[in-house]
């Protein structure tokens, strides 16, 4: 790739809301190409939950029957509190919630995503630096760590938590919250006997959690020191919780501290500057209390293409016949327009998904009965039914 190579829309990060969103933009007749710096497609995080809303965005972009096939449904959650000696099961199917969750391998998701793209479209081993603004027409200029820039007509952040694009825009850097998580696939050879239910157990402030991806063998639960940890931290848990993460997959095992943006700095942040703009955990990253991350990055995808689509097609076109100045002034009002569509309509929907989810955090940790009680008061008024975010519709691509 030239250093001084023009593009008309650059996404950085490939990660499924990257993916996600080129191939979008690809479903719309509008070509990008995506910036990953690893030099292979990234397949951490073990598995991912898709709900009912992300299923909806699957199938816009076309892959949501193939994908079916590669999982089972979730028909309920058990909570199971060993402390309290109580029980609580959650039933999920014939509830009014809409299809049921079904639970992902990363790696296959991101595969799917990247087997439907054009050749070419990812560039593997383009780590981004930092972004400026071109001064005689405003494109933003990508500098990257090989020393090379590429300037983009169209810049998209999806580069995740640390987000380069994200600083550039001025956000406000994510939180840390002070809880931790292990995750990783344990696989059982011979098959398994789990019934399609999440179960998440509790003892004290450390949870477990379980969920069946197929009828095989992987189990949604993450070298060496991360699991002889996690078994010391596990003790006094019932023996098939030791069992599932001394069989888990070294290569997915992870250790990581949840970061989250606050829903005040979502509803007041400012997350386009002349076309430039974020999508997924470069914008809205939460905790995992609703597992609503990739199925809301996957709704960003499907929006934000349907409104660049909108502007850009005519406007680039023209570009592409008049490099003038006035023409250039028109491209990037009309696609700065379609970007403010785009964040107009989901941040009510980032605000919504994060305040549930913060407040399903601080209702997970040890906290005063003051504390416990005022959060629910706040779930019951403003999210009567738990389970409505599940409900939502993104719309056509």
């Amino acid at each position: 790739m030239d250093a001084a190579e023009v593009k008309d829309i650059v996404i950085v990060g490939g990660g499924i809301c990257g993916l996600a969103t080129a191939l979008a933009l690809h479903r719309k007749g509008l070509e990008s190409i995506v910036l990953e710096r690893s030099e292979t497609l990234r397949d951490t995080g073990a598995a991912i939950a898709i709900q009912s809303n992300g299923w909806r965005a699957l199938d816009q972009l076309g892959l949501g029957s193939k994908l079916r096939q590669t999982t089972i449904p979730i028909i309920g959650y058990r909570d199971v509190w060993l402390d309290k000696g109580s029980i609580k099961e959650t039933p999920l199917v014939g509830t009014g919630t809409g299809e049921a969750p079904r639970c992902l391998k990363r790696r296959d998701l991101i595969q799917t995503l990247a087997d439907a793209l054009p050749l070419g479209t990812i560039h593997f081993g383009l780590q981004l630096a930092s972004v400026k603004l071109d001064p005689a027409n405003y494109y933003p200029i990508l500098q990257l760590h090989d020393g090379s820039s590429i300037v983009a007509k169209i810049l998209i952040g999806c580069d995740g938590v640390n987000s380069v694009v994200a600083n550039f825009l001025g956000l406000k850097p994510t939180k840390e919250s002070d809880i931790c998580s292990v995750r990783g696939l344990t696989n059982y050879p011979n098959g398994h006997v789990f019934p399609h239910e999440g179960v998440r157990t509790w003892r004290n402030d450390i949870l477990i959690g379980r969920t069946p991806i197929d009828n095989r063998a992987e189990v949604f639960q993450r070298p060496e020191l991360i699991r002889e940890s996690t078994l010391r931290t596990i003790d006094g848990f019932p023996t098939e919780f030791a069992q599932l993460i001394e069989g888990s997959d070294l290569e997915s095992l992870s250790f990581a501290h949840f970061r989250y943006r606050a829903p005040w700095d979502l509803l007041l942040g400012k997350f386009r500057k002349g076309t430039v703009v974020v999508a997924g955990d470069a914008m809205h990253v939460m905790g995992p209390y609703l597992g609503q991350g990739g199925s809301a990055a996957l709704e960003d995808a499907i929006v934000l293409a349907r409104c660049l689509s909108r502007k850009f097609v005519t406007t680039v076109n023209h570009l592409h016949t008049s490099e003038s100045k006035m023409a250039t002034r028109m491209m990037m009002h009309e696609v700065g327009e379609a970007m403010d569509q785009y964040v107009n309509e989901r941040r009510m929907r980032w605000v919504q998904l994060s305040t549930q989810t913060y407040l399903n955090g601080l209702l997970s940790r040890p906290s005063s009965a003051l504390m416990k009680s005022a959060c629910i008061v706040f779930m019951k008024v403003f999210f009567s039914n738990p389970s409505s975010h599940t409900q939502y519709d993104c719309g056509l691509l």
